[in-house]
């Protein structure tokens, strides 16, 4: 059996891009990335947001969000303003076929959970909680010092030769 069948990060790391690879298949007729779907999916549910609060939705930095919502201005998917009372801030709204695709795109929430084996509303709850839980811990984990040092990430490391050989599950 290979190593990383025992690594939970493998694990998880392949269960994303299958969910990507999902994903870019379901959005591809509409020529639509999966951040391109989840800032629609953004302002259909929440309404019109910020430049900085979509950030903050979608976990994306200033560098990658800007020019993503170029190109969906470009297909009018949305539209960017800036405000009257403070030109710094740019609001980002649907455009017109960001609003009329929605209904077309009605389908794929379904579909990404019968992928994941999701049998109903709670399970895809108790699915979300967990990773949301392990997101932050990892970030935690990220943040925490080294064992022995003052400051700074903790290094990573790939399991040993000994850990193969102890069969043990590993991150």
């Amino acid at each position: 059996m290979p190593v990383t069948d025992e690594m939970v990060c493998f694990s998880l790391y392949a269960a994303s891009r299958a969910t990507t690879q999902a994903y870019r298949a379901l959005l591809e007729p509409w020529g639509l990335t999966y951040p391109q779907y989840l800032v629609l999916v953004t302002l259909w549910i929440e309404g019109d947001q910020t430049v900085s609060s979509l950030g903050e939705h979608l976990q994306l930095d200033s560098g990658t969000l800007s020019p993503l919502l170029r190109r969906m201005e470009q297909s009018d998917l949305v539209r960017r303003e800036r405000r009257s009372t403070d030109e710094r801030v740019v609001t980002v709204t649907l455009g017109d076929r960001g609003r009329s695709i929605r209904p077309e795109l009605a389908h794929v929430p379904a579909r990404i959970a019968a992928g994941m084996g999701l049998p109903d509303e709670q399970a895809a709850l108790e699915l979300i909680a967990n990773l949301q839980r392990l997101t932050a811990t990892m970030h935690a984990a990220a943040d925490a010092p080294a064992p022995g040092s003052t400051s700074g990430p903790a290094p990573t490391a790939g399991p040993g030769p000994e850990s193969r050989s102890r069969r043990r599950v590993s991150g």
